[in-house]
Protein backbone atom coordinates (compact mmCIF):
# COMPACT_ATOMS: atom_id res chain seq x y z
CA UNK A 1 0.00 0.00 0.00
CA UNK A 2 2.42 2.74 1.20
CA UNK A 3 2.09 6.47 0.77
CA UNK A 4 0.44 9.38 2.55
CA UNK A 5 -3.24 10.27 2.23
CA UNK A 6 -4.45 13.76 3.07
CA UNK A 7 -8.21 13.20 3.42
CA UNK A 8 -10.88 15.87 3.06
CA UNK A 9 -8.37 18.62 2.35
CA UNK A 10 -9.08 21.91 0.57
CA UNK A 11 -6.65 22.46 -2.30
CA UNK A 12 -5.83 26.06 -3.21
CA UNK A 13 -4.09 27.07 -6.41
CA UNK A 14 -3.92 30.43 -8.18
CA UNK A 15 -7.25 29.82 -9.97
CA UNK A 16 -9.54 28.10 -7.49
CA UNK A 17 -10.08 26.06 -4.35
CA UNK A 18 -11.59 22.58 -4.29
CA UNK A 19 -11.87 19.53 -2.05
CA UNK A 20 -9.70 16.46 -2.55
CA UNK A 21 -8.23 13.34 -1.00
CA UNK A 22 -4.57 13.83 -1.90
CA UNK A 23 -2.66 10.57 -2.23
CA UNK A 24 1.13 10.80 -2.32
CA UNK A 25 3.17 7.75 -3.29
CA UNK A 26 6.93 7.66 -3.85
CA UNK A 27 6.99 11.45 -3.74
CA UNK A 28 4.35 11.87 -6.45
CA UNK A 29 0.69 12.90 -6.24
CA UNK A 30 -1.01 9.80 -7.64
CA UNK A 31 -4.66 10.62 -6.95
CA UNK A 32 -6.95 13.48 -5.97
CA UNK A 33 -9.50 10.93 -4.78
CA UNK A 34 -7.34 8.51 -2.81
CA UNK A 35 -8.90 5.88 -0.60
CA UNK A 36 -6.21 4.61 1.74
CA UNK A 37 -2.48 4.68 2.51
CA UNK A 38 -0.02 3.72 5.23
CA UNK A 39 -0.33 7.21 6.72
CA UNK A 40 -3.78 8.80 6.67
CA UNK A 41 -4.49 12.28 7.99
CA UNK A 42 -7.97 13.70 8.40
CA UNK A 43 -7.40 17.18 6.97
CA UNK A 44 -10.93 18.50 7.35
CA UNK A 45 -10.62 22.26 7.63
CA UNK A 46 -7.03 22.29 6.39
CA UNK A 47 -5.69 23.78 3.15
CA UNK A 48 -3.01 22.42 0.82
CA UNK A 49 -1.10 25.08 -1.11
CA UNK A 50 1.84 24.69 -3.46
CA UNK A 51 5.05 25.07 -1.46
CA UNK A 52 5.81 28.76 -0.98
CA UNK A 53 8.84 30.42 -2.56
CA UNK A 54 10.55 33.33 -0.77
CA UNK A 55 12.63 35.17 -3.34
CA UNK A 56 14.40 37.43 -0.83
CA UNK A 57 16.19 35.82 2.11
CA UNK A 58 19.56 36.25 3.82
CA UNK A 59 21.02 32.98 5.04
CA UNK A 60 24.29 34.61 6.26
CA UNK A 61 26.24 31.56 5.11
CA UNK A 62 29.15 31.68 4.37
CA UNK A 63 30.78 34.17 6.68
CA UNK A 64 28.19 35.21 9.25
CA UNK A 65 27.03 31.91 10.68
CA UNK A 66 26.67 33.26 14.22
CA UNK A 67 23.53 34.95 12.89
CA UNK A 68 22.20 32.09 10.74
CA UNK A 69 23.42 29.28 8.55
CA UNK A 70 21.96 27.38 5.64
CA UNK A 71 20.73 24.51 7.82
CA UNK A 72 18.95 26.67 10.42
CA UNK A 73 17.65 29.05 7.76
CA UNK A 74 16.14 26.18 5.81
CA UNK A 75 14.58 24.79 9.00
CA UNK A 76 12.94 28.19 9.51
CA UNK A 77 11.74 28.12 5.91
CA UNK A 78 10.13 24.70 6.30
CA UNK A 79 8.35 25.83 9.47
CA UNK A 80 6.91 28.68 7.42
CA UNK A 81 5.66 26.46 4.59
CA UNK A 82 8.47 27.69 2.34
CA UNK A 83 9.91 24.96 0.10
CA UNK A 84 12.15 27.21 -1.98
CA UNK A 85 14.00 30.48 -1.61
CA UNK A 86 16.49 32.84 -3.22
CA UNK A 87 19.37 33.81 -0.94
CA UNK A 88 21.00 37.20 -1.28
CA UNK A 89 24.70 37.72 -2.01
CA UNK A 90 25.86 39.83 0.97
CA UNK A 91 27.73 36.94 2.53
CA UNK A 92 31.49 36.71 3.20
CA UNK A 93 32.77 36.06 0.66
CA UNK A 94 29.98 37.57 -1.42
CA UNK A 95 28.23 35.31 -3.90
CA UNK A 96 30.44 36.51 -6.73
CA UNK A 97 32.24 33.27 -7.66
CA UNK A 98 31.23 29.76 -8.78
CA UNK A 99 32.91 28.34 -5.68
CA UNK A 100 30.57 30.20 -3.32
CA UNK A 101 27.54 29.27 -5.41
CA UNK A 102 28.51 25.59 -5.28
CA UNK A 103 29.12 25.76 -1.53
CA UNK A 104 25.57 27.06 -0.96
CA UNK A 105 23.94 24.56 -3.32
CA UNK A 106 25.82 21.63 -1.81
CA UNK A 107 24.93 22.55 1.76
CA UNK A 108 21.29 23.35 0.95
CA UNK A 109 20.90 20.09 -0.95
CA UNK A 110 20.58 18.18 2.31
CA UNK A 111 17.70 20.29 3.64
CA UNK A 112 14.91 19.54 1.16
CA UNK A 113 14.50 23.28 0.49
CA UNK A 114 15.10 24.44 -3.08
CA UNK A 115 17.65 27.18 -2.37
CA UNK A 116 18.65 29.32 -5.35
CA UNK A 117 21.64 31.66 -4.82
CA UNK A 118 21.44 35.24 -6.08
CA UNK A 119 24.77 36.28 -7.57
CA UNK A 120 26.38 39.66 -7.01
CA UNK A 121 26.15 42.26 -9.75
CA UNK A 122 29.55 43.67 -8.81
CA UNK A 123 32.61 41.98 -7.34
CA UNK A 124 32.54 42.09 -3.56
CA UNK A 125 29.34 44.20 -3.77
CA UNK A 126 31.70 47.12 -4.34
CA UNK A 127 29.56 48.75 -7.00
CA UNK A 128 32.54 49.07 -9.31
CA UNK A 129 33.50 46.06 -11.43
CA UNK A 130 30.83 43.70 -12.73
CA UNK A 131 31.06 39.99 -12.01
CA UNK A 132 31.22 37.33 -14.72
CA UNK A 133 27.50 36.83 -15.35
CA UNK A 134 28.03 33.81 -17.62
CA UNK A 135 30.11 31.96 -15.06
CA UNK A 136 27.67 32.71 -12.26
CA UNK A 137 24.70 31.57 -14.34
CA UNK A 138 26.47 28.35 -15.26
CA UNK A 139 27.20 27.75 -11.57
CA UNK A 140 23.50 28.05 -10.71
CA UNK A 141 22.50 31.59 -9.71
CA UNK A 142 18.84 32.47 -10.30
CA UNK A 143 19.26 36.26 -10.38
CA UNK A 144 21.74 39.07 -9.80
CA UNK A 145 21.69 41.76 -7.11
CA UNK A 146 23.96 43.75 -4.83
CA UNK A 147 21.21 43.59 -2.20
CA UNK A 148 22.26 45.00 1.12
CA UNK A 149 23.68 47.85 -0.92
CA UNK A 150 22.55 49.76 -3.99
CA UNK A 151 24.58 49.91 -7.19
CA UNK A 152 25.36 53.61 -6.80
CA UNK A 153 26.67 54.28 -10.31
CA UNK A 154 23.75 54.53 -12.75
CA UNK A 155 25.84 53.65 -15.80
CA UNK A 156 27.16 50.48 -14.19
CA UNK A 157 23.58 49.54 -13.31
CA UNK A 158 22.40 50.29 -16.85
CA UNK A 159 25.11 48.11 -18.38
CA UNK A 160 24.38 45.37 -15.86
CA UNK A 161 20.69 45.39 -16.79
CA UNK A 162 21.49 45.10 -20.50
CA UNK A 163 24.13 42.40 -19.99
CA UNK A 164 21.86 40.37 -17.69
CA UNK A 165 18.88 40.62 -20.05
CA UNK A 166 20.95 39.16 -22.91
CA UNK A 167 21.56 36.15 -20.68
CA UNK A 168 17.97 35.93 -19.35
CA UNK A 169 19.07 36.59 -15.77
CA UNK A 170 16.72 38.71 -13.62
CA UNK A 171 18.21 41.73 -11.81
CA UNK A 172 16.94 42.66 -8.35
CA UNK A 173 17.53 46.22 -7.16
CA UNK A 174 17.99 47.39 -3.57
CA UNK A 175 16.60 50.90 -4.05
CA UNK A 176 18.46 53.21 -1.71
CA UNK A 177 20.40 56.42 -2.22
CA UNK A 178 23.06 56.39 0.49
CA UNK A 179 23.68 60.13 0.28
CA UNK A 180 20.02 60.81 1.07
CA UNK A 181 20.00 58.25 3.91
CA UNK A 182 22.95 60.11 5.46
CA UNK A 183 23.05 58.12 8.68
CA UNK A 184 19.29 57.79 9.18
CA UNK A 185 18.10 54.70 11.04
CA UNK A 186 14.27 54.93 11.02
CA UNK A 187 11.68 56.49 8.72
CA UNK A 188 12.06 60.25 8.52
CA UNK A 189 8.82 61.78 9.71
CA UNK A 190 6.73 62.59 12.73
CA UNK A 191 8.05 59.73 14.86
CA UNK A 192 11.72 60.38 14.09
CA UNK A 193 11.21 64.10 14.80
CA UNK A 194 9.50 63.45 18.13
CA UNK A 195 12.17 60.95 19.21
CA UNK A 196 14.98 63.10 17.81
CA UNK A 197 16.36 60.12 15.89
CA UNK A 198 18.07 60.52 12.47
CA UNK A 199 15.53 59.68 9.78
CA UNK A 200 15.72 57.82 6.46
CA UNK A 201 13.96 60.03 3.93
CA UNK A 202 11.54 58.23 1.61
CA UNK A 203 13.17 60.12 -1.27
CA UNK A 204 16.04 57.63 -0.99
CA UNK A 205 13.84 54.71 -2.04
CA UNK A 206 11.66 56.65 -4.46
CA UNK A 207 14.60 58.20 -6.30
CA UNK A 208 16.40 54.93 -7.00
CA UNK A 209 13.12 53.15 -7.82
CA UNK A 210 12.51 55.81 -10.46
CA UNK A 211 16.11 55.60 -11.68
CA UNK A 212 15.96 51.82 -12.13
CA UNK A 213 12.72 51.99 -14.08
CA UNK A 214 14.07 54.76 -16.32
CA UNK A 215 17.18 52.67 -17.03
CA UNK A 216 15.14 49.52 -17.67
CA UNK A 217 12.57 51.34 -19.78
CA UNK A 218 15.23 53.04 -21.89
CA UNK A 219 16.91 49.72 -22.66
CA UNK A 220 13.60 47.81 -22.81
CA UNK A 221 14.86 45.21 -20.33
CA UNK A 222 13.39 43.80 -17.07
CA UNK A 223 14.02 45.09 -13.54
CA UNK A 224 12.75 43.75 -10.22
CA UNK A 225 12.38 46.21 -7.34
CA UNK A 226 13.08 44.75 -3.90
CA UNK A 227 11.16 45.36 -0.65
CA UNK A 228 8.86 48.24 -1.71
CA UNK A 229 7.81 50.30 1.31
CA UNK A 230 6.58 53.74 0.19
CA UNK A 231 3.40 55.05 -1.39
CA UNK A 232 5.58 56.92 -3.89
CA UNK A 233 7.30 53.78 -5.13
CA UNK A 234 3.97 51.96 -5.46
CA UNK A 235 2.54 54.84 -7.50
CA UNK A 236 5.59 55.05 -9.77
CA UNK A 237 5.69 51.30 -10.37
CA UNK A 238 1.97 51.29 -11.16
CA UNK A 239 2.50 54.05 -13.73
CA UNK A 240 5.59 52.42 -15.21
CA UNK A 241 3.72 49.16 -15.70
CA UNK A 242 0.92 51.04 -17.49
CA UNK A 243 3.56 52.44 -19.86
CA UNK A 244 4.96 49.03 -20.68
CA UNK A 245 8.10 49.11 -18.55
CA UNK A 246 9.16 45.55 -17.70
CA UNK A 247 9.11 46.06 -13.96
CA UNK A 248 8.12 43.66 -11.21
CA UNK A 249 8.33 44.23 -7.48
CA UNK A 250 7.91 42.73 -4.03
CA UNK A 251 6.99 43.81 -0.53
CA UNK A 252 7.17 42.27 2.95
CA UNK A 253 4.46 41.58 5.54
CA UNK A 254 5.84 44.15 7.99
CA UNK A 255 5.18 46.91 5.45
CA UNK A 256 1.46 46.08 5.22
CA UNK A 257 0.88 45.27 8.90
CA UNK A 258 3.10 47.68 10.86
CA UNK A 259 4.09 51.36 10.85
CA UNK A 260 6.89 53.41 12.35
CA UNK A 261 4.78 53.82 15.47
CA UNK A 262 6.36 50.49 16.51
CA UNK A 263 9.80 52.09 16.89
CA UNK A 264 8.56 54.30 19.72
CA UNK A 265 9.46 51.29 21.90
CA UNK A 266 13.14 51.89 21.00
CA UNK A 267 13.43 48.17 20.30
CA UNK A 268 15.90 47.52 17.47
CA UNK A 269 13.92 44.47 16.36
CA UNK A 270 11.63 46.99 14.65
CA UNK A 271 14.50 48.45 12.66
CA UNK A 272 15.00 47.29 9.09
CA UNK A 273 15.96 48.79 5.74
CA UNK A 274 13.80 50.12 4.21
CA UNK A 275 12.23 51.15 7.50
CA UNK A 276 8.68 50.84 8.72
CA UNK A 277 6.82 53.77 7.20
CA UNK A 278 3.56 55.62 7.94
CA UNK A 279 -0.07 54.52 7.93
CA UNK A 280 -0.48 56.17 4.53
CA UNK A 281 2.35 54.04 3.15
CA UNK A 282 0.96 50.90 4.75
CA UNK A 283 -2.40 51.40 3.08
CA UNK A 284 -0.70 52.11 -0.26
CA UNK A 285 1.18 48.82 0.00
CA UNK A 286 -2.09 46.95 0.57
CA UNK A 287 -3.66 48.76 -2.39
CA UNK A 288 -0.67 47.75 -4.52
CA UNK A 289 -1.14 44.11 -3.53
CA UNK A 290 -4.85 44.23 -4.32
CA UNK A 291 -4.54 45.84 -7.76
CA UNK A 292 -1.58 43.78 -8.94
CA UNK A 293 1.02 46.54 -8.84
CA UNK A 294 3.00 44.50 -6.29
CA UNK A 295 3.77 41.07 -7.71
CA UNK A 296 4.86 39.08 -4.71
CA UNK A 297 5.30 38.90 -0.95
CA UNK A 298 8.75 38.06 0.43
CA UNK A 299 10.32 38.28 3.88
CA UNK A 300 13.77 39.90 3.47
CA UNK A 301 14.63 37.45 6.28
CA UNK A 302 17.67 39.13 7.85
CA UNK A 303 18.99 37.41 10.99
CA UNK A 304 21.19 39.19 13.55
CA UNK A 305 22.42 38.12 16.96
CA UNK A 306 20.73 39.33 20.13
CA UNK A 307 23.90 41.17 21.12
CA UNK A 308 23.90 43.05 17.82
CA UNK A 309 20.27 44.04 18.31
CA UNK A 310 20.69 45.10 21.95
CA UNK A 311 21.63 48.72 21.20
CA UNK A 312 18.88 50.59 19.35
CA UNK A 313 21.18 53.18 17.81
CA UNK A 314 24.03 50.89 16.76
CA UNK A 315 22.07 47.77 15.80
CA UNK A 316 22.23 46.51 12.21
CA UNK A 317 19.03 46.72 10.20
CA UNK A 318 16.97 43.61 9.56
CA UNK A 319 14.32 41.27 10.94
CA UNK A 320 13.57 37.57 10.56
CA UNK A 321 10.31 36.54 8.95
CA UNK A 322 10.16 33.18 7.19
CA UNK A 323 8.24 31.46 9.98
CA UNK A 324 5.64 34.24 10.21
CA UNK A 325 5.18 35.42 6.61
CA UNK A 326 2.22 33.22 5.70
CA UNK A 327 0.51 33.83 9.04
CA UNK A 328 0.95 37.59 8.60
CA UNK A 329 -0.40 37.47 5.04
CA UNK A 330 -3.41 35.51 6.23
CA UNK A 331 -4.39 38.64 8.16
CA UNK A 332 -5.37 40.12 4.79
CA UNK A 333 -7.30 36.94 4.00
CA UNK A 334 -9.23 37.04 7.26
CA UNK A 335 -9.99 40.73 6.63
CA UNK A 336 -11.59 39.74 3.32
CA UNK A 337 -9.04 41.64 1.23
CA UNK A 338 -7.45 38.69 -0.57
CA UNK A 339 -8.30 35.05 -1.28
CA UNK A 340 -6.32 31.88 -0.74
CA UNK A 341 -5.72 31.83 -4.50
CA UNK A 342 -4.25 35.34 -4.25
CA UNK A 343 -1.85 34.08 -1.57
CA UNK A 344 -0.72 31.24 -3.85
CA UNK A 345 -0.12 33.74 -6.63
CA UNK A 346 1.78 36.20 -4.40
CA UNK A 347 3.83 33.72 -2.39
CA UNK A 348 4.34 30.72 -4.67
CA UNK A 349 3.63 31.24 -8.37
CA UNK A 350 4.76 34.77 -9.12
CA UNK A 351 8.14 34.60 -7.36
CA UNK A 352 8.95 31.46 -9.33
CA UNK A 353 7.74 33.11 -12.55
CA UNK A 354 10.01 36.11 -12.04
CA UNK A 355 13.01 33.84 -11.51
CA UNK A 356 12.04 31.45 -14.35
CA UNK A 357 11.60 28.56 -11.93
CA UNK A 358 8.79 26.08 -12.75
CA UNK A 359 5.63 26.56 -10.72
CA UNK A 360 4.54 23.93 -8.23
CA UNK A 361 1.31 22.27 -9.34
CA UNK A 362 -1.05 20.16 -7.28
CA UNK A 363 -2.14 17.58 -9.81
CA UNK A 364 -1.83 13.88 -10.53
CA UNK A 365 1.67 13.09 -11.68
CA UNK A 366 3.28 16.13 -10.06
CA UNK A 367 5.91 15.94 -7.35
CA UNK A 368 4.37 16.61 -3.95
CA UNK A 369 5.71 19.97 -2.81
CA UNK A 370 3.10 21.24 -0.38
CA UNK A 371 2.38 23.65 2.41
CA UNK A 372 -0.45 22.39 4.65
CA UNK A 373 -2.18 25.20 6.53
CA UNK A 374 -4.74 25.53 9.28
CA UNK A 375 -6.16 28.95 8.49
CA UNK A 376 -8.05 29.12 11.80
CA UNK A 377 -5.28 28.01 14.17
CA UNK A 378 -4.48 30.78 16.66
CA UNK A 379 -0.93 31.08 17.93
CA UNK A 380 1.37 33.69 19.43
CA UNK A 381 4.81 34.37 17.98
CA UNK A 382 7.45 33.35 20.52
CA UNK A 383 11.00 33.98 19.19
CA UNK A 384 12.36 31.25 21.46
CA UNK A 385 10.24 28.67 19.64
CA UNK A 386 11.36 29.70 16.16
CA UNK A 387 13.90 27.63 14.22
CA UNK A 388 16.16 30.49 13.19
CA UNK A 389 19.32 31.10 15.20
CA UNK A 390 18.22 34.73 15.39
CA UNK A 391 15.44 36.07 17.59
CA UNK A 392 14.86 39.47 15.92
CA UNK A 393 11.28 38.63 14.96
CA UNK A 394 9.32 41.73 14.01
CA UNK A 395 5.98 40.10 14.91
CA UNK A 396 7.08 38.81 18.32
CA UNK A 397 4.25 38.69 20.83
CA UNK A 398 1.58 39.05 18.14
CA UNK A 399 -1.24 36.52 17.91
CA UNK A 400 -2.08 35.33 14.41
CA UNK A 401 -4.89 33.21 13.04
CA UNK A 402 -3.48 30.69 10.62
CA UNK A 403 -0.24 28.72 10.44
CA UNK A 404 1.61 26.19 8.29
CA UNK A 405 1.40 22.95 10.24
CA UNK A 406 3.03 20.53 7.78
CA UNK A 407 5.50 21.03 4.93
CA UNK A 408 6.13 18.36 2.31
CA UNK A 409 9.11 18.54 -0.07
CA UNK A 410 9.44 16.04 -2.92
CA UNK A 411 6.91 13.85 -1.15
CA UNK A 412 8.78 13.79 2.16
CA UNK A 413 7.26 15.32 5.27
CA UNK A 414 10.02 17.74 6.25
CA UNK A 415 8.15 19.65 8.95
CA UNK A 416 5.28 18.95 11.34
CA UNK A 417 4.27 21.50 13.97
CA UNK A 418 5.13 19.79 17.27
CA UNK A 419 2.31 21.61 19.08
CA UNK A 420 -0.41 20.83 16.56
CA UNK A 421 -2.95 18.08 17.20
CA UNK A 422 -2.85 16.08 13.97
CA UNK A 423 -5.82 13.80 13.33
CA UNK A 424 -4.06 10.67 12.15
CA UNK A 425 -5.88 7.48 11.17
CA UNK A 426 -4.75 3.93 10.60
CA UNK A 427 -4.26 3.11 6.93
Amino acid sequence: MGGILLKNITVADAQRTYNANLLIEDGIITSLDGKTADEVYDCTGLVAMPGLFDMHIHLRDPGFTAKEDIITGCAAALAGGITGGACMPNTKPAIDSPETVRYILDKAGKTGVDIRPVGAITKGLSGKEMTDFDTLKAAGVCALSDDGRPVENAEIMRRALVRAAKRNIPVISHCEDLSIINGGIINKGEVSDELNIPGMDRASEDYITAREMILAGSANVPIHIAHVSTKGSVAMIRFAKSQGVKVTCETCPHYFLLTDEAVRSMDADYRMNPPLRTEEDRLAIIEGLLDGTIDCIVTDHAPHTSDEKSDFYRAPNGVIGMETSLAATLELYHDGKITLSDIVRLMSDKPRDILSIPRIEIKVGAEADLCIVDTEYEWTVDPDKLHSKAKNAVFKGMTFKGKPIMTICSGDVRYMDPEYDFKKENG
